[in-house]
């Protein structure tokens, strides 16, 4: 494909605002239009981008070969469903849908009609946890710590769909093994969803995970830890860091026979990243890097989370 891919956004708010701005930015795609049920955040949008303003997304989708989907978790089915349904490529922003049924039907719609459906966990492009990932063999302790202060945005979910599930996507693509045993507690503070979690998982091939998320902190935290054989590594997100602990003969680090690196990266956009990749998908007909059975994963497993906390609470 030598033209620049017709992309559009569905949903304009504080999020799809920034993923119109990437489209708009990339030499490889045109932003054809922006869509949301409020015409005010259309029109500025719009006007801002120098492009076309929807209230009605359906009428954007003819004009278009992708789109972004940053709308409402609870439309995110009727919204991708009927992208797809008229033959349109989707990125769409975490988590892929409200069910698991819901996601079975996009994946399989996605695949009947030979359309690419890549799930927005956007933290894969992170330059730290991608060097992570290629020096990860088999993992056998994987730690994250994602914390948070409280913000109404995100709150229609829980803090397993809002936060956690970024950390859930990470371990499902680092542990090549399916999950064992679900251990999980989590409570409520200042919503009628659970707000602070912690979670266990175990894997069959023994590797244990341990996550905590919270949207109630006075601090922002967002650390994640992988030991393996001889290896122990660290991204933190914040800090833009990847620690590095790794046996090698003469070393002088920690220990004897250890040696301790730290990596720093600069300053990135990883959803230009994020979206940069899905054009290229798009235009050159490959797999997108994060699937729609990739997000389907994500979410199943944070589902299943949400119920081990319920039985947990009896």
């Amino acid at each position: 494909m030598t033209e620049p891919l017709k992309t559009g956004v569905i949903g304009v708010g504080y999020l799809g605002r920034f993923h119109a701005e990437k489209y708009a930015a990339l030499p490889e795609a045109e932003l054809i239009g922006v869509a949301d049920i409020n015409p005010h955040r259309a029109q500025e949008v719009a006007r801002a981008l120098n492009t076309q303003a929807f209230t009605d997304y359906r009428e954007l989708l003819p004009l278009v070969q992708a789109v972004s989907v940053a709308a409402p978790t609870t439309l995110h089915h009727s919204v991708v469903r009927d992208c797809l349904a008229q033959g349109v490529h989707v990125l769409v922003e975490k988590p892929l849908a409200v069910t698991v049924a819901e996601a079975d039907d996009l994946v399989g719609l996605a695949r009947s009609q030979g359309r690419f459906l890549m799930v927005g966990h956007l933290e894969r492009f992170n330059s730290a946890m991608e060097e992570l990932k290629q020096r990860t063999t088999r993992p056998g302790f994987i730690e994250s710590h994602r914390l948070a202060f409280y913000k109404e945005r995100g709150t229609d979910v829980d803090v397993v769909l809002d936060l956690m599930i970024h950390d859930l996507d990470h371990v499902l693509n680092l542990a090549a093994s399916p999950v064992k045993e679900i251990r999980a507690a989590g409570v409520s503070v200042l919503t009628d969803r659970v707000d602070l979690a912690n979670v266990r998982l175990e894997f069959e091939d023994g590797c244990i995970a341990n996550l905590t998320a919270s949207r109630m902190s006075f601090k922002s935290m967002r650390k994640f830890r992988l030991f393996q054989r001889e290896t122990y590594m660290a991204v933190d997100f914040e800090a833009r860091e990847l620690t590095l602990a790794y046996r090698k003969e003469g070393a002088l680090g920690p220990l004897p026979g250890v040696a301790l690196e730290t990596k720093r990266f600069s300053q990135e956009d990883i959803l230009l990243k994020e979206i940069a990749a899905f054009v290229e998908a798009v235009r050159e007909g490959k797999e997108p890097p994060i699937s729609g059975e990739a997000g389907r994963a994500a979410l199943a497993l944070a589902l299943e989370i949400n119920a081990a906390m319920v039985k947990a609470r009896g």
